[in-house]
């Protein structure tokens, strides 16, 4: 399957590259100024694109209008893409949104693919207006559709929430997050490459819905302390009870990150392994192990 990506420069479009060039799959590097020109897609007629451009990780906002910037980055643009896409014949797009759109944290039980969307950012909202919209056209257009909703990607490098708790492991500051026993499901990169990969191809795979996860939830405590045992530095985790914690950081406006600390987010990935027969490749503990080889 010829693929074409989206975003290959950042995060997971480097992960993405480095592993189709090593199973020797033909890809390319889809740039914006590439769908100015039919033509430019023409030779990959039949083939896959996957769809990684976007804006997130705004970890500090500058713009007046969020909102429009997400919806142009995350939907507007992805559209185009898929509009693109039809005309020059590509056969499937594989959209990597996120697990935002079914809500930010669980409670009673994991998110499945049936839970009722509820974007709770504005990032997550326009990643839920760009699944409607593709799903919209790719059914007018004969386009296969696979859609991936990912929690928070790990590895090494990576940007965002994690290299925000990498940061926090180097410091050699106690932390006060050596009692959280929340449980949050985690993706690491090379297991989602594999993934996508697998989309490209597998018949199964169109027109879908997956939620994806490395299948073993962990509290924010105990990926804490992995990041330091794996470095071979003491974790320095103080055992703050999560209340006191949560209403410290809610006086101080920090409400979203408690959230994000302190809450449980799980997802049940079982259908990507029914329906695709898909096993992670890296399980937590080698996933850790992994990142810093």
């Amino acid at each position: 399957m010829k693929t074409l990506v989206t975003g290959s420069t950042g995060f997971i479009g480097q992960h993405l590259l480095t592993e189709l060039a090593q199973r020797q799959l033909p890809y390319a590097a889809l740039m914006r100024a590439h769908l100015r020109e039919t033509s430019a897609l023409s030779d990959w007629a039949g083939g896959c694109i996957i769809h990684l451009a976007g804006r997130a990780h705004v970890m500090e906002e500058t713009t007046s209008d969020p909102l429009a910037a997400f919806r142009a980055a995350n939907c507007d643009y992805a559209v185009q893409v898929a509009k693109q896409a039809a005309l020059a014949g590509v056969k499937r797009l594989v959209y990597v949104s996120s697990i935002g759109v079914n809500g930010g944290q669980t409670v009673d039980s994991p998110y499945t693919e049936s839970h009722a969307p509820t974007p709770h950012t504005l990032y997550a909202q326009s990643k839920y207006e760009a699944e409607m919209a593709l799903t919209h056209l790719a059914a007018q257009a004969s386009l296969e559709l696979v859609i991936v909703r990912p929690p928070l990607i790990y590895g090494a490098n990576a940007p965002g929430n994690f290299a925000r708790l990498w940061q926090w492991t180097n410091s050699g500051w106690p932390l006060p997050l050596g009692a959280i026993h929340n449980r949050r499901s985690l993706l690491y990169v090379k297991n989602l490459v594999d993934f996508l990969i697998l989309c490209t191809h597998h018949p199964k795979a169109a027109n879908q819905t997956f939620l994806l996860s490395d299948g073993e939830d962990v509290s924010t405590t105990e990926l804490l302390q992995a990041l330091a045992k794996a470095k071979g530095t003491p974790s320095r985790l103080l055992p703050v009870p999560a209340a006191w914690l949560s209403a410290a950081m809610r006086l101080l406006g920090k409400g979203d990150m408690a959230q994000r600390l302190l809450s449980n987010l799980q997802i049940d990935s079982s259908k990507a392994r029914h329906v695709l027969g898909w096993t992670p490749p890296f399980d937590f503990g080698a996933a850790v192990q992994d990142m810093l080889a």
